[in-house]
């Protein structure tokens, strides 16, 4: 561990997010299909002691959730794997369909899968870490650390406005069908963009739906401060630290060889499927993505993506509660609702939180051409659920729904953030 490092890594919060303090990590991968020894017990609670909290029916397996995510694999229309964990056991997991169909390979718990826009918060973790230190401060305008901007956005737009998206920022349209070559390209390609954005809103203001400026830039500053690209960053001292030993900033080739790296198959618009990573000159026509190709992208932007597997984000989750990659206080920055965007339903630093059921829900979700991903934290009660997908037309924000409902009871309304 190196001077980028949080002070006291290590030290474990006696006391997490209502549970969820390190139990001993999630239990161990189950083959696909397999119950969870113990599911349909209370699991372990803090200190050793038996947890009295009940264990919904619907999240257990042979329970509505299972049987609905069970429905939508024999109807093609899901294939990956689903995880519900409540205090750090497994209450449920189930892997459906192939992670490399010309391999023969299916999914299991111990594929990583893309996360798109699910991995945006690593970012803003990473920033909390440094402002933690005492190396940034959450009001420093963007100026204090990368020179060469706008004089405008360097003084106006401050740290806290990139991480609340609140920054004003918009950039040019993004050249989706480049194909990049490698880390360098990726790199030089996402900062000039960074630099070039333009200042369309009042910062401060949530007005804009602009994220790519603020992440990028975000990262450049992660970068500024630690002399370390992003992706090392965030590897060492947020994959590491919460022990998401299956996950990482993959690059193409590793995509295509890594037997634990999930392929996105994509629909084409005659209704065919093609394996987007192999075929790079095929593009999806989604209007949402349109043109699209996750595969062409090298590695992911800075501050973006990145892949991880079902049981790495339930210990992500974990690390959140107890300390390990912020100290409690710096954690609750990170969730703490800051701008309004419904009746329960707030924007903190890169995750949407909910009120949902009488309980606070963290959530955020990433989609792309064969992509689908979402993790849920409700950290009042100790659950986290994952989805992650590698095929197009996984209903993923019905999916977050039912997971919403079988873990709270609350009608299943779907989830934000995307």
């Amino acid at each position: 561990m190196d001077s980028d490092s949080v002070r006291g890594v290590g030290r474990r919060r006696l006391l997490g997010w209502s549970g969820l303090a390190a139990v001993g990590g999630v239990a161990g991968a189950s083959p696909a299909g397999a119950q969870p020894a113990d599911a349909d017990q209370a699991p372990t609670g803090q200190a050793g002691h038996a947890s009295t909290d009940p264990i919904p029916p619907d999240t257990r397996p042979g329970g509505a959730y299972d049987r609905y995510v069970a429905k939508l694999a024999a109807e093609s229309r899901f294939s990956g794997v689903v995880l519900l964990s409540h205090r750090g056991r497994t209450v449920l997991s189930r892997s459906y369909g192939m992670a490399d169909e010309e391999k023969g390979i299916a999914n299991h718990e111990g594929v990583a899968f893309s996360l798109s826009s699910a991995g945006k918060p690593f970012g803003a973790v990473a920033v909390l870490q440094l402002a933690q230190q005492g190396r940034v401060k959450l009001s420093d305008p963007v100026g204090t650390h990368l020179k060469g901007l706008a004089e405008e956005i360097a003084q106006r737009v401050t740290i806290h406005h990139l991480l609340s998206g609140t920054s004003g920022l918009d950039v040019p349209d993004e050249d989706v069908r480049r194909v990049f070559r490698s880390r360098d390209e990726v790199h030089a390609y996402y900062e000039q963009r960074a630099r070039r954005a333009r200042l369309v809103g009042v910062p401060g203001v949530p007005d804009t739906d602009h994220e790519e400026a603020e992440v990028t830039l975000s990262a450049l500053i992660v970068e500024a401060v630690t002399g370390r690209t992003y992706w090392d960053y965030a590897e060492e001292n947020i994959f590491a630290r919460c022990g998401m030993t299956g996950s990482g900033f993959r690059t193409r080739p590793q995509w295509l060889t890594d037997e634990h790296i999930a392929h996105p198959y994509m629909e084409l618009a005659d209704g065919s499927v093609v394996d987007a990573v192999r075929d790079l000159d095929r593009s999806s026509p989604d209007p949402k993505v349109l043109g699209k190709n996750p595969g062409r992208a090298f590695i992911d932007a800075p501050g973006d993506g990145g892949f991880a597997t079902a049981p790495d984000l339930v210990r992500f989750a974990q690390a959140l509660g107890d300390g390990t990659v912020l100290d409690r206080p710096w954690a609750d920055v990170l969730t703490a609702a800051k701008i309004p965007h419904g009746p329960a339903s707030f924007g903190a630093y890169g995750i949407p939180v909910s009120i949902v059921g009488g309980q606070w829900m963290y959530q955020r979700a990433g989609g792309n051409p064969g992509v689908g991903a979402n993790w849920d934290i409700y950290p009042d009660t100790g659950w986290v659920g994952v989805i992650l997908s590698n095929r197009d037309g996984v209903p993923l924000q019905e999916m977050i729904g039912q997971e919403m409902q079988a873990v709270t009871g609350a009608p299943a309304g779907g989830g934000s953030g995307g």
